[in-house]
């Protein structure tokens, strides 16, 4: 009787951990699953700014400009991701425009409060001494 008693406590500690396993496995994949929908779901502003320097502008007056502008992440929370690069086209359509910066917003909202943010408007002053045209153009993402 005692063998019979010991082998049904281990048979239901055995059970418990099964289910307490299974359960938990349910809810890491419930989880996982409402992350990835809520990633999906969760659409961005998208800030492309696109620069033409003016005639001899000098390669470390453009990186002194590339800093500037790559700083700008870590002075304004409200920048969820950033990105640049340079022109490298061989259509030959830029039409002098070299450089793209790519910055994206959760909302309006936070990219109206980038705009006369005061890093936003140091780096302006860093950059209008060198810049001939700038091109903007915002707009929500789609996939």
């Amino acid at each position: 009787m005692k063998d019979i008693l010991a082998s049904q406590i281990t048979n239901n500690k055995t059970l418990m951990v099964k289910k307490f396993f299974s359960f938990m496995l349910l809810l890491s994949m419930i989880s996982i699953t409402a992350l990835a929908q809520k990633t999906d779901d969760q659409k961005l502003l998208r800030h492309v700014v696109l620069f033409k320097f003016t005639d001899g502008t000098s390669a470390a007056d453009m990186k002194k400009v590339e800093d500037a502008f790559r700083a700008l992440p870590t002075k304004i929370k409200e920048i969820k991701a950033f990105e640049w690069g340079t022109n490298n086209s061989p259509e030959q359509l830029n039409q002098g425009f070299t450089h793209c910066f790519l910055l994206s917003f959760s909302s309006e909202k936070d990219r109206d409060v980038y705009l006369p943010h005061p890093a936003h408007k140091a780096f302006g002053d860093i950059l209008s001494p060198f810049i001939e045209k700038v091109l903007v153009i915002d707009y929500w993402a789609s996939k």
